[in-house]
């Protein structure tokens, strides 16, 4: 167990919960990636902060509460919770993830959230999109190019 990068990952949570959005930075390694079901794949500090920004924007009242916290000396892992409001649906989401890590020069520079996509489109889509269409390739595809479209063209305040 690698306690500084325990507490490494426990300061990333504690500043996502606040929208601490300069806190969260100092976490990232300037080479940083990131990648989820939605947002495949984010590389550099700068455009995976403005992800965060653009996911604390769009999510109505986010509250999350992370735990189950490990860490070695290169790889970490967490177990979080996400509550919000999906804004295009109005729709309260409570989105199990599991996050991994990866640490480099004593900073997260990989880091991978894993969410069951079905079960977050039925949450966050409803009836009958989420759960009709929530597994198929073309309806993924569908959300990954609209988060991709808002990513590019987001300009944070």
């Amino acid at each position: 167990m690698n306690d500084r990068h325990v507490a490494l990952i426990s300061a990333f949570y504690d500043a996502l919960g606040q929208a601490d959005f300069a806190a969260m930075e100092s976490c990232y390694h300037p080479e940083v990636s990131f990648g989820d079901p939605i947002f495949q794949e984010v590389d550099g500090r700068e455009r995976v902060m403005r992800m965060w920004r653009l996911q604390l924007g769009v999510r109505n009242g986010l509250k999350s509460a992370y735990g189950d916290v490990t860490a070695d000396d290169h790889s970490g892992t967490a177990h979080w919770t996400a509550r919000y409001t999906f804004s295009r649906t109005g729709r309260e989401v409570v989105n199990e993830i599991d996050a991994l890590f990866r640490f480099e020069d004593g900073l997260i520079v990989r880091h991978h959230d894993d969410f069951d996509f079905r079960r977050w489109s039925k949450m966050a889509l409803g009836r009958p999109h989420g759960l009709l269409f929530g597994w198929t390739p073309m309806w993924r595809k569908s959300i990954r190019d609209r988060a991709a479209q808002q990513l590019g063209g987001f300009q944070p305040a």
